[in-house]
């Protein structure tokens, strides 16, 4: 097990570096430079400081997609790059997370948050590598996971990219679970022996919601830590998109209110293709339906006052259904139209 740091990309698709999409020019970095793994996922809906709304529910507000792009790779390789990468970035967010790369598990806390990396064509057991792994998932308990299918993206430090006449065998897939860290000590042998060669990252997280249960508030951090570096905040909320609040798809009312009530300076809402919750068996979409069941997940990185004041408004809307997790982020860069707040550096503090 190795200690890696995770580097994640929020932008608009349409955003450009130069005379490229910023998402290519990233891609090409991260191919460079051999990253371990890394994925570009497409988003449904989002805002950002810039206050600007995109969602699919209509053509006008879909045509710039939000793209989030997760890079993972050992602490000195990813620290080099971050900088680099945040240069590159004209609107946008920009964050930093401590996690263990490899294939055998650290002392965890509780809870913990498992990715698998596999390929898009990769199979298992006869099946799609990523149902095989929400399998051994639900059936060891974990309290969730969802897949999100990768458009883009390197696995073991090599560029793997989608085209329409290809069959995109290396593509990669994530798979993002929640557990406690006895589950993930017990998924991983598991997982080493089903997929060939796997991709694990292990992140500490706090559940502070399962299926409408408060189990515990968000940890109320301080602005900094002792050396003066700022603290930041991630929630995430994981639903299905047939869940309703208010007659109103989960995600859909969590966005809407953070963004009327500027409660958060952001947000972006995945679309996962497979995944479960609780007991529910792992599940997709079906041919015929009158609803969506695939998973949705809601992202909200934030100080830890605007992260106590965005959680207010998610807990009223996950009342009965949905996984709410709490995340440490020790470095985060906002950069809206060349002001930048923060910086790469690393806070430390113990929680």
């Amino acid at each position: 097990m190795t200690d890696c740091l995770k580097l994640t990309t929020y932008f608009a698709e349409r955003l450009r570096h130069g005379d490229r999409f910023l998402s290519d020019a990233l891609l090409d970095l991260y191919g460079d430079k051999a990253v371990a793994t890394s994925v570009v996922l497409r988003g449904i809906s989002s805002f950002g400081p810039h206050h600007e709304m995109r969602s699919d529910q209509s053509l006008s507000l879909s045509e710039d997609s939000p793209i989030a792009i997760a890079a993972v790779d050992t602490s000195d390789k990813m620290a080099g790059i971050a900088d680099q990468v945040a240069a590159m970035v004209s609107r946008g967010l920009v964050t930093l997370e401590r996690a263990h790369l490899g294939g055998s598990a650290p002392t965890t806390p509780d809870a913990a948050k498992l990715t698998v990396y596999v390929g898009r064509q990769d199979r298992a057991d006869g099946r799609p590598a990523y149902r095989a792994v929400c399998e051994v998932l639900h059936r060891l308990g974990f309290a969730g996971a969802s897949v999100f299918l990768g458009v883009d993206g390197t696995a073991h430090g090599e560029r793997k990219r989608a085209a329409f006449f290809s069959r995109n065998i290396g593509v990669p897939v994530m798979i993002i679970a929640v557990g406690t860290g006895q589950q993930v000590a017990d998924a991983l042998p598991e997982l080493e022996t089903l997929l060939r060669e796997p991709l694990f990252t292990i992140e500490r997280a706090q559940v502070c919601k399962r299926d409408g249960n408060l189990l515990a508030q968000p940890p109320a951090l301080p602005p900094t830590d002792d050396h003066g570096r700022a603290l930041w905040q991630k929630l995430m909320v994981y639903s299905c998109e047939s869940a309703l609040h208010g007659g109103v798809p989960i995600h859909r009312a969590i966005v809407r209110r953070l963004f009327d009530s500027r409660s958060a300076n952001g947000a972006t809402v995945l679309r996962g293709i497979w995944g479960f919750h609780g007991d529910h068996q792992p599940h997709g979409d079906k041919w015929v339906q009158l609803a969506r069941r695939v998973p949705v997940t809601t992202i909200v990185v934030d100080t830890p006052d605007r992260i106590a004041a965005s959680f207010e408004i998610i807990d009223e809307m996950t009342t009965e259904h949905g996984l709410v997790t709490s995340e440490l982020v020790p470095a985060l860069v906002s950069i809206d139209d060349g002001t930048r707040v923060g910086g790469t550096g690393l806070a430390s503090y113990p929680y």
